[in-house]
């Protein structure tokens, strides 16, 4: 007759719960954190190839650059492991040591007459404004002009006719003078009020000349 098997004793249990547990963590830190998790505290996973399981492919995210004066899409590479993605124009973060400047400015316009109003600004620097008039629509050409190549060359940023005021940002593509033409092609006298916030150099005021 067989007699049946004994129950293991609790201090063998003990010890077979523990071999099991330490065989666990061993296998948690050999085996499995580099293969799914890419971590490697042991250099085992480099060793042995497993941290390359975790290797996924590149990842790139296409980034727009419109400071500087570039318009192109640049294709930029995520990290791994929560590392921050690298800015494609570094130029769109920039600390100071100053507070940005306010400045607010009333135009009286006569009928028939128009004005030019400009930031001297240093290339890559930001500035708010918010500009409105009083009474009928006027026309307005927000453009840009770089010293440096003379005095026939602008940018255009807009261009509206019948306009009572505008709202926006800027961020200058170059280093120059950055701006208003405002033209009063009614039979009235109107005012502008333009305010401007930001890191510009100056605020200049180009007075009036007739329309011809």
């Amino acid at each position: 007759m067989i007699s049946p098997a004994s129950p293991p004793s609790p201090a063998r249990l003990l010890k077979t719960t523990l071999v099991s547990l330490l065989v666990a963590v061993i296998l948690l830190v050999l085996v499995v954190l580099p293969a799914e998790f890419g971590i490697d505290p042991t250099g085992f996973g480099r060793l042995t190839g497993l941290t390359a399981m975790h290797q996924s492919p590149a990842r790139t995210i296409a980034i727009r650059d419109v400071t500087g004066g570039n318009e192109n899409l640049r294709e930029v590479a995520i990290p791994d492991a929560g590392e921050p993605t690298p800015l494609p124009n570094p130029a769109v973060f920039q600390d100071s040591a100053t507070a940005p400047a306010t400045r607010t400015l009333t135009i009286e316009l006569p009928a028939e007459s128009q004005t030019e109003v400009k930031l001297v600004m240093q290339e890559a620097k930001v500035a708010l404004f918010s500009w409105s008039v009083d009474r009928g629509p006027v026309y307005v050409d927000m453009h840009g002009h770089d010293p440096a190549f003379g005095p026939d060359f602008f940018v255009r940023y807009k261009e509206e006719d019948e306009s009572s005021g505008g709202h926006g940002s800027l961020t200058a593509p170059f280093r120059g003078e950055h701006g208003w033409f405002w033209l009063n092609y009614n039979e009235f006298p109107v005012t502008i009020t333009l305010t401007v916030s930001g890191y510009f150099d100056d605020l200049v005021d180009y007075g009036l000349f007739a329309h011809d």
